[in-house]
């Protein structure tokens, strides 16, 4: 008899494999799932040293895999101004005035989460208003999609852009009729020399630049640096997370997951790291990716992935669109690459045997990726490249079917489509304007299409807890009756946080499921999910989260 390390048992196990969908206990070995079965089954492999679980009868689940989040800078940014919930110029001074009081010699106060109209519909932030708010400490407000900011005059000074700046394509300092910064930066480039004087660059250097720190920080920093790292892993381990796919990438957060591992003697989730290219790099760049993947290719560390960005978001008009914006007749957005550009990039990735993730929003961007990767499969030959397009918020009904045909993943968010859980209907709604809102955020229709749905919540974008994403993604409404249903059922969401996100990470053979044999990532809920009203998901907790057969949280 082979005993086990430990036992959950008293369960209501989702298992998500198909030929044993039900089980009530699930016995765990040297970080594998060693059987899953009935209790009075299972209860032959206790002993002594066995650790018990009893899950009193609650839902137990495969461990939620988050399938695009951006864990160094989210974990960093946990201890900023949150202004999510914050609206009209008052509650915005209130907010910032008594977050900076406790941190005067902060060089830049940073706030995070506030909505494109946090002073209402009519009137928008500018560095003047900022100013009026705090003048002699700078400030740096980003959106909640992270691609737009708003400073104040002290921030742009530090930053060296009060005077504007010239960019690559796609980002832009907006500059007003006096000549100066008007405080409103769209996209990295333009918001990125803040973060740089405020003391933040590293924790976004996986993002901005994909490059690495330079000079290679001190001892005592890099300390500081592997402690963030360590509140974003717990941070996820608490929310039933045991695989993370992250969407920004460099050597240095590699770095710090190995020094963890070898300090630890763990860690707590399985987390994929990608190197971010950018389009000012020459293509012998991705060999730098080709040497991560080699350096990293652990169960709990790993590469094999290039991110890359292809175009901005809809709130901001820089996500590229086909047709112009419903409300903006004048611009389909700017693309940070020209679609033969991206083309050659796609080509060059898929060559080195790379898997290819790419921040693509509008049905223009989503376009031009799908053509880069049908050149790539007639350049390079048809591999399982299983290659990526993140987002696709809007999508050209011709499209649709092209998912399939070229085996490309659709990596969506549930708690992106406004209204859905955290954010507003406008301006998104309108920019996309109402003939567009049937092939936007369009996971069903893609779905039925026969393309594989991996979901995620895109944290800091939007908050991490996975329930509350399985609560979108269940209970999403239609704008308009007009519109198709795209919402998931349970079990179809489950799947795609879950089996879709082992299959997207080429572990489907091991991960995804609680089957014999998988690796032992459990995660127990305080409550039954099926018994639970979906507009009532968000109430229910996380009370165990296993990973490679250790508790990494418990309530």
């Amino acid at each position: 008899m082979t005993y086990a390390d430990t036992l959950i048992f008293n369960a209501t196990i989702i298992t998500l494999n198909a030929e044993q969908a039900r089980a009530q206990s699930v016995a765990l070995k040297d970080g594998k799932i060693l059987a899953v079965g009935t209790d009075e089954a299972l209860s032959a492999m206790r002993r002594a040293s066995t650790t018990l679980i009893d899950a009193k009868g609650n839902t137990v689940l495969p461990g939620f895999s988050e399938n695009h989040m951006h864990i160094f800078t989210g974990a960093a940014e946990l201890d900023h101004l949150q202004l999510g919930g914050v609206h009209a110029l008052e509650a915005l001074s209130e907010a910032i005035r008594a977050y900076a009081a406790g941190r005067p010699n902060q060089p830049v106060v940073f706030a995070q989460g506030a909505d494109y109209a946090i002073l209402g519909p009519d009137e928008s932030l500018d560095r003047h208003k900022l100013d009026a708010i705090l003048k002699d400490q700078a400030i740096l407000i980003s959106a909640p999609d992270h691609h737009t900011s708003w400073a104040n005059t002290k921030a742009l000074e530090m930053g060296g852009i009060l005077h504007g700046r010239e960019l690559n394509v796609g980002n832009e300092i907006v500059m007003g009729e006096d000549g100066l910064a008007t405080g409103v930066l769209l996209e990295m480039e333009a918001f990125g020399p803040v973060q740089t004087a405020g003391g933040f660059d590293r924790y976004r250097l996986g993002l901005s630049t994909g490059g690495e720190p330079e000079p290679f920080p001190d001892d005592a920093t890099f300390k500081i640096d592997l402690d963030v790292m360590r509140i974003g892993l717990n941070y996820c381990a608490a929310h039933g997370i045991t695989s993370v796919h992250n969407m920004d990438g460099n050597l240095y957060q590699l770095q710090l997951l190995e020094a963890i591992e070898k300090a630890d003697g763990f860690l707590p989730c399985r987390v994929k790291i990608p190197f971010h290219y950018k389009k000012y790099m020459p293509l012998e760049a991705l060999d730098k990716a080709v040497e991560m993947t080699a350096r990293y290719n652990s169960d709990f560390i790993s590469c094999g992935m290039v991110k890359v960005f292809y175009d901005g978001v809809l709130d901001s008009y820089t996500a590229v669109m086909i047709e112009p914006y419903a409300n903006k007749l004048d611009t389909v957005g700017t693309g940070l690459f020209e679609p033969d550009e991206f083309e050659k990039v796609a080509i060059a990735a898929d060559a080195r045997g790379l898997q290819i993730a790419v921040h693509a929003i509008g049905d223009g961007a989503v376009r031009a990726v799908l053509d880069g990767y049908e050149a790539a499969q007639k350049t390079n030959g048809v591999r399982d490249s299983r290659h990526r397009i993140e987002h696709i918020e809007v999508i050209h009904p011709d499209d649709i079917s092209r998912f399939k045909t070229l085996g490309v993943v659709a990596s969506m968010q549930p708690p992106h489509p406004p209204g859905a859980m955290d954010f507003p209907l406008e301006p998104t709604i309108s920019n996309i304007g109402a003939a567009r809102w049937r092939y936007s955020y369009a996971w069903r229709t893609l779905k039925d299409a026969g393309a594989h749905i991996a979901f995620a919540s895109d944290w800091p974008v939007s908050d991490i807890s996975i329930i509350r994403g399985i609560q979108a993604a269940v209970t999403r409404k239609k704008w308009t009756e007009t519109d198709p249903d795209q919402s998931f059922s349970l079990h179809e969401t489950l799947e795609a946080y879950c089996v879709e996100g082992a299959y997207t990470e080429f572990q489907e053979h091991q991960k995804g499921q609680i089957k014999q044999g998988f690796v032992a990532d459990i995660v127990i809920l305080d409550g039954n999910i099926e018994a639970t009203n979906p507009f009532q998901f968000h109430n229910l907790r996380i009370a165990t989260t296993i990973c490679g057969g250790r508790v990494t949280f418990s309530k």
